[in-house]
């Protein structure tokens, strides 16, 4: 086991990882920027260096100043967290190469997994369920026609880089096609210096549904059951649950063992996500497999009671699983509500600003992951997302009503956040029914704000 852990990263999921660690008797060494110098959870490692200035392209994404703190600080490994340089392989690698583990998969399996075409073909070695679609990249536009008129309209282009919904767009009919190519190549090649691109034959209303999966370096692989994340606005989750409320366990069952059939075949290890989405048949389709640990892991740790960043630190440190799928429980349901500094009612956008007041919520099976509190300042150049709200209660109907009390209790002053805008999802007919599909909230948020 490791002495001690350089977290590659800010914020909440450092202070999650430092709180693990804690726990396990490891050290901790933090890295910050100029925009988060001050930070009260740098006060809870054992070291903290400044790699740079506020901008994340001069500092959370500086590889060298990174290693460099690493080996001034004497860590042994380096967590990455999620974002910056969770799935990049190329930083990866120069971790190994100089030593220091990399608390996530080999260089080798992120690129191929992170490589969207790549993952579908893995996806069809392994018998899971692909959307019908193109065979490889679409290289011209003659290409991409005849592909649309095979599996028939509407199509979804999609790049083969990256995530977050850069470089997706959808196409009606071969006058939108060739318009829409043309942007998502140039989204795609702008945000990930990639612009290639597949097609899909576009699903109208998905449920989109994950299981969560750990793999040891002995090729042992276990689900951990599945999430709900389709409540989304514009491809970024909302509101996670699990388990899923729409499928059968027939359905669960069958998705996740496709997905460790899937992680075995990549000679995957550590955490990762299988992500699906779900048509109104209940018929599933792989979508991607995100390397790394994901925001919404908390979900699955309250239903299963395993501890999956401390699941990651014993399996990059070499240790075999302490479990097997059959000793992996599902037990109630749990439910995630993101905060972010956005104004709901104003087309979400950004409110970073100082927080006068913080007052969390609590009570049994209430959990709050968070770096804020009264008098942090939200700087405006990094993600919104301030914190995690989540409840764990045996039933589903209990868990919202228990999520309702919790957000009414919340009281975050000084700035805007989603709370509200929670609140009212939560008190919908349709989250209640779930009937909620990845674009409810589009179609729905004019009526609301």
């Amino acid at each position: 086991m490791y002495n001690r852990i350089l977290i590659a990263n800010r914020g909440e999921i450092a202070l999650r990882i430092i709180r693990a660690c804690k726990e396990m008797g490891i050290e901790t060494v933090a890295v910050f920027s100029e925009g988060d110098r001050g930070s009260a959870y740098l006060d809870l490692a054992d070291q903290a260096f400044c790699v740079g200035p506020a901008k994340s392209a001069e500092s959370y994404l500086k590889i060298d100043r990174i290693i460099s703190a690493a080996e001034v600080g004497g860590a042994e490994a380096i967590h990455p967290g999620y974002g910056f340089l969770s799935e990049n392989s190329r930083f990866n690698e120069i971790c190994r190469d100089c030593e220091i583990d990399f608390i996530g998969p080999s260089p080798q399996s992120m690129d191929q997994l992170g490589d969207k075409n790549q993952a579908r073909d893995l996806a069809r070695a392994a018998g899971v369920p692909v959307v019908p679609g193109s065979d490889g990249l679409i290289e011209d536009d003659s290409e991409a026609i005849r592909v649309a008129n095979e599996i028939g309209y509407p199509v979804l282009i999609k790049a083969t880089a990256g995530g977050g919904g850069k470089g997706m767009r959808v196409a009606e009919s071969e006058n939108e096609l060739i318009t829409a190519l043309q942007q998502a190549r140039t989204e795609a090649g702008a945000a990930f210096g990639n612009s290639a691109v597949y097609l899909e034959k576009y699903i109208g209303t998905p449920r989109h549904v994950e299981v969560q999966i750990l793999a040891d370096h002995q090729g042992n692989v276990v689900h951990l059951w599945d999430r709900d994340c389709s409540t989304q606005r514009r491809h970024q989750k909302l509101i996670e649950e699990s388990p899923s409320p729409t499928i059968s366990q027939d359905t669960r069952n069958a998705m996740c063992e496709a997905a460790v059939r899937m992680i075995k075949n990549a000679e995957y290890f550590n955490a990762g996500t299988v992500e699906f989405i779900v048509d109104t048949n209940d018929n599933f389709y792989f979508i991607e497999v995100n390397a790394r640990i994901q925001v919404e892991h908390p979900v699955t740790e309250l239903v299963t009671g395993i501890d999956l960043i401390k699941s990651q630190i014993q399996i990059a440190s070499g240790e075999t699983l302490a479990f097997q799928q059959s000793d992996i429980p599902l037990i109630g349901c749990a439910i995630e509500c993101r905060l972010n500094a956005e104004d709901p009612d104003n087309g979400f956008r950004p409110c970073p600003g100082l927080i006068e007041k913080l007052f969390v919520p609590g009570g049994p099976g209430v959990r709050f992951d968070s770096h804020a509190h009264a008098g942090y300042r939200v700087p405006p150049y990094y993600d919104s997302m301030i914190g995690k709200l989540l409840v764990h209660q045996p039933t589903r109907e209990q868990a919202i009503e228990k999520m309702l009390r919790a957000l009414w209790e919340l009281r975050i002053e000084g700035i805007k956040t989603t709370a509200s805008f929670h609140s009212k999802v939560l008190r919908l007919k349709e989250f209640h029914n779930a009937t909620i599909d990845t674009k409810f909230v589009e179609r729905t948020m004019s009526e609301w704000l």
